[in-house]
């Protein structure tokens, strides 16, 4: 079932050429990146190292949202060591993405940051996104 949105608070804007050797930059010029394939050694980035920084950032912010209602203040050396990785499924046939996350937060108990890691799970757009498509590990370090 897709989840549509109750109301659109912001609309990033890209224009891509050129594919996984191409280039892609945001409408407002905040963002313009040269792309290439992994394993390559060409400069450039590559869409899962885009896609490694902005879910850790997002789950960054997501903490952040829900510290407040939970009662937790979010450490402000909060950190997240993300991972994306590139494979093939179903045989060859097909291509996927398996992500996991290495969240540090410095001077909260396990059970304290547990709960806050767990709530922000549940409210992170990205984690949200693939919540069901992909396999999504949490590890709290």
């Amino acid at each position: 079932m897709t989840t549509q949105l109750d109301k659109v608070l912001y609309t990033a804007q890209a224009h891509t050429t050129g594919g996984r050797e191409g280039t892609g930059k945001t409408s407002d010029g905040a963002l313009e990146v040269t792309l290439s394939s992994p394993g390559t050694n060409k400069p450039g980035t590559n869409p899962e190292q885009l896609f490694a920084v902005g879910y850790a950032a997002c789950f960054i912010g997501a903490m952040k949202a829900v510290g407040p209602k939970i009662g937790v203040k979010v450490p402000d050396d909060v950190a997240i060591d993300s991972n994306v990785s590139l494979g093939p499924t179903n045989g060859g046939a097909a291509y996927g993405i398996a992500v996991k996350l290495t969240i540090t937060l410095p001077g909260l108990d396990a059970d304290t940051k547990k709960k806050l890691v767990d709530t922000a799970h549940q409210v992170c757009p990205y984690s949200n996104a693939t919540r069901g498509n992909i396999p999504v590990e949490l590890v709290i370090a």
